[in-house]
């Protein structure tokens, strides 16, 4: 049951505290983006030339299987870590973990295939904690929408840009397997700056506590409490956020055969420029949530933009079929749908219910449940992929997955804002123009 708060008079941060605040989401912003060239440039390469692989499952599927499983188990173990994580010791945290998975690339490059695959293992264990980490310096705040806007945006267009870099740099004579180390190398710096400015962001003040309710460690016994009292909602938005994960890891990546399958194989420019208007225009959305005070409201309309990116996914998929979108064009939206759906799950749609249903604790903990479940999915899907349909061509293959994601979602979606707006409605906090 949510709380009825009488907040303090409406207010904004000052000029000086809101500018404090998007430098933050900037820096947040520029640390996950700098953790993408440490997973995702070698999904630029397409290891076609790799000999000695005596398995049904082509090595390429191997490597990113091996990273998933690895960055699933990290989603598993971070349940509890992230949720029990306070505020000490966070940037060093995650300048050790991105450390360790940059060795691991290294070792990837040393050590002949097909044994590196456990180096992508190794590589996917430790970043699966970044995300809980670094979300954990913005929510809370009543400029969380806008900061955690620019934080998702990191993950939609950087895993373009880094795979953009990594195609240039083998363009430029470096070998498949060390690109995804002399990738993830380039980006130390902005790493370490973007964790310097995190540091430095204040913590939530007082009315940012009224408002969306005070964010503190949770243990075993309330991370019990919690999903028992609240445990059909998140089932319905779990079970959602599967099947967006699934699909939306597959396209990442596997673009490179999908460029391929479109007739644009080897140019380096398509991944940053199907991504680019995608992180914009989910930016802008996202953060005009903002705009919304009552906690209630700002959840039902994330619900609505989770049903716009489904029913987009879907309905850009049925024009490219009927010749009615060109490659890339249907890229970008199927790319918006997609993250229009997804998006919401990683920052804003737990941050706010957290506030709506009045129960003090953490976003990071439901973020991490969503994520465990998620990219359990996302291996299951490789795996069918690789043993149920490896006949299927790649652009085939994704165009069903598109239409079956885009209808179970939306019906997800439809029965969770229910859940919500018949269980919450009568003790919703009171709306603030």
């Amino acid at each position: 049951m949510a709380e009825t708060t009488d907040y303090p008079a409406p207010s904004r941060p000052s000029q000086t505290g809101m500018a404090s605040l998007m430098l933050g989401g900037v820096a947040a912003f520029s640390a996950y983006f700098a953790m993408y060239a440490f997973r995702k440039p070698f999904a630029a390469a397409t290891f076609a030339d790799h000999a000695g692989w005596g398995f049904a499952l082509d090595y390429k599927s191997a490597l990113l299987i091996a990273q998933v499983l690895g960055y699933a188990l990290s989603k598993f173990i971070g349940v509890r870590i992230i949720a029990e994580f306070g505020r000490e010791g966070r940037a060093r945290a995650i300048a050790g973990l991105i450390f360790g998975a940059w060795i691991a690339l290294v070792l990837f490059a040393v050590i002949p295939a097909p044994w590196n695959i456990a180096c992508l293992f190794l590589n996917g264990l430790p970043l699966g904690m970044i995300w809980g980490l670094v979300f954990s310096y913005v929510e809370g705040r009543r400029a969380s929408e806008a900061m955690g806007a620019l934080l998702c945006a990191s993950f939609i267009v950087s895993s373009g840009v880094v795979k953009s870099v990594g195609v240039l740099l083998m363009q430029w004579g470096i070998g498949e397997y060390w690109m995804p180390a002399a990738t993830g190398a380039l980006f130390f710096p902005l790493l370490f700056l973007s964790l310097w400015l995190l540091e430095r962001l204040p913590p939530p003040d007082a009315r940012d506590e009224a408002e969306r309710t005070a964010r503190v460690p949770m243990l075993k016994g309330d991370r019990a409490r919690f999903l028992a009292t609240h445990g059909v909602a998140m089932a319905l938005l779990v079970s959602g956020y599967v099947l967006l994960t699934a699909i939306r890891d597959f396209r990442d990546n596997f673009s490179a055969e999908l460029w391929s399958a479109m007739g644009f194989g080897g140019v380096a420019s398509v991944f940053s420029a199907s991504e680019l208007p995608v992180g914009a225009i989910t930016l802008v959305a996202l953060g005009l949530l903002m705009l919304i005070r009552d906690n209630l409201r700002a959840l039902l309309a994330m619900h609505g933009i989770i049903l716009l990116g489904a029913v987009l996914l879907g309905a850009s998929t049925l024009a490219f079929q009927a010749h009615m979108l060109s490659p890339l064009p249907y890229m970008i939206l199927t790319g918006a749908g997609l993250y229009f759906a997804y998006t919401p799950f990683n920052a804003m749609l737990f941050d706010r219910m957290i506030a709506a249903i009045g129960h003090a604790g953490n976003a990071g903990f439901l973020i991490y449940v969503a994520d465990a479940a998620g990219y359990a999915g996302s291996v299951g899907l490789l795996l069918y992929r690789s043993f149920g349909a490896a006949k299927v061509d790649w652009l085939s293959f994704y165009i069903d997955v598109a239409y079956a994601t885009s209808i179970a979602v939306a019906l997800l979606t439809v029965l969770s804002a229910a859940y919500f707006f018949f269980r919450l409605e009568r003790h919703a906090q009171p709306a603030h123009a």
